[in-house]
């Protein structure tokens, strides 16, 4: 019936309405409002702090850089002594912007954001790190392992709490901005919340595939969990029920990256194929996805989302594999 109808249309009445079907369409497209390179050749590892005042980047030429996101101004270029640039693959920024972390396979160190200076390199001989995390402070670490094991440390103190906890080897952990609760998944498809003043387990999800990605909500209200076919799901860690479920259509979906914003009402998410997408945390639906840039001489034409956040309260800021820090629109 709309087809007969449409093709009844005087042709340039027609026209018009195709035209503003195409601009439309146009509008919907992946252009950011803002673009900043912030590694040449593309990065090995990137994170936006939290309000989106800062990121850093390791890359290629530059090794690590830490970059003042609203002045596009870089404020210091750091290195490991016993790591090359394209072995630190994980790099965080605390929640108060206070301290930045880089880690390789076999070591890590703290940095502070106010004078720049290095606090301490630390080295891990036993087993390879899979994933690390930082407190708020700059006081405590937590990472995850190869061969199973979950290390929370207090570099104040000096205290080491090693948790077997895992089977086999840990995929993803997060810890709370305080540094008292972990979270933890890993290849045996579990995941555990647990204290790390105590060593007490709170909670344990099982999955039926091996655990991808973990994330705590910044007021401790939530935890995320996914594995890494079609299972993403939002826990009431209060309650200890499942409070939603991730609606989507594809086969599979790996995140690169997750991160809860707004209050707790949102959460971000980024993958290897470009993608950012902004889900409802009550109802699991998708709401908004953008697609980041891809350097131009890279094939496949791809890039792996680094981390995304709330820039202000109506645009989101992503970092990308393509060494691009970019801003766009939330509708």
């Amino acid at each position: 019936m709309l087809l007969k109808m449409l093709l009844k249309l005087p042709f340039k009445l027609l026209f018009l309405l195709s035209s503003l079907i195409f601009l439309t369409a146009c509008s919907q497209s992946d252009t950011p409002l803002h673009q900043y390179e912030h590694a040449v050749e593309g990065a090995f590892a990137a994170e936006i702090s939290q309000n989106g005042d800062y990121s850093i980047t390791s890359s290629i030429h530059h090794g690590l850089s830490f970059w003042d996101n609203r002045n596009n101004k870089l404020l210091y270029q750091w290195q490991h002594h016993n790591a090359e640039s394209n072995d630190i693959y994980i790099v965080r920024i605390s929640a108060n912007n206070s301290f930045a972390l880089s880690a390789s396979r076999s070591e890590f160190a703290i940095w502070n954001i106010k004078t720049g200076k290095n606090v301490g390199f630390y080295q891990v001989s036993d087993s390879a790190i899979r994933d690390i995390r930082l407190s708020a402070n700059g006081r405590y670490v937590l990472y995850g392992q190869v061969n199973g094991k979950v290390v929370h440390i207090d570099l104040k103190t000096g205290r080491r709490l090693e948790m077997p906890i895992h089977s086999e080897k840990v995929n993803s952990v997060d810890l709370s901005a305080n540094g008292l609760y972990a979270l933890s998944g890993g290849n045996d498809h579990r995941a555990f919340l647990w204290n790390t003043q105590t060593a007490q387990i709170i909670q344990e999800f099982n999955f039926k595939n091996r655990i991808s990605m973990v994330k705590l909500e910044d007021q401790g209200r939530f935890a995320f969990v996914a594995d890494n076919q079609k299972a993403s799901q939002i826990w009431n860690i209060e309650t200890g029920e499942l409070h939603s479920t991730l609606i989507y259509k594809a086969r599979q979906s790996i995140f690169s990256s997750v991160r809860f914003i707004d209050e707790g009402k949102y959460l971000l998410t980024g993958n290897g194929t470009k993608t950012v997408r902004l889900w409802e945390v009550d109802s699991g639906l998708s709401v908004q996805n953008w697609t980041v840039t891809p350097r131009k001489a890279t094939r496949p034409k791809t890039a792996v989302v680094y981390s995304a956040t709330l820039w202000d309260s109506d645009k989101i800021a992503t970092e990308s594999s393509a060494g691009l820090l970019e801003v766009w629109q939330i509708n």
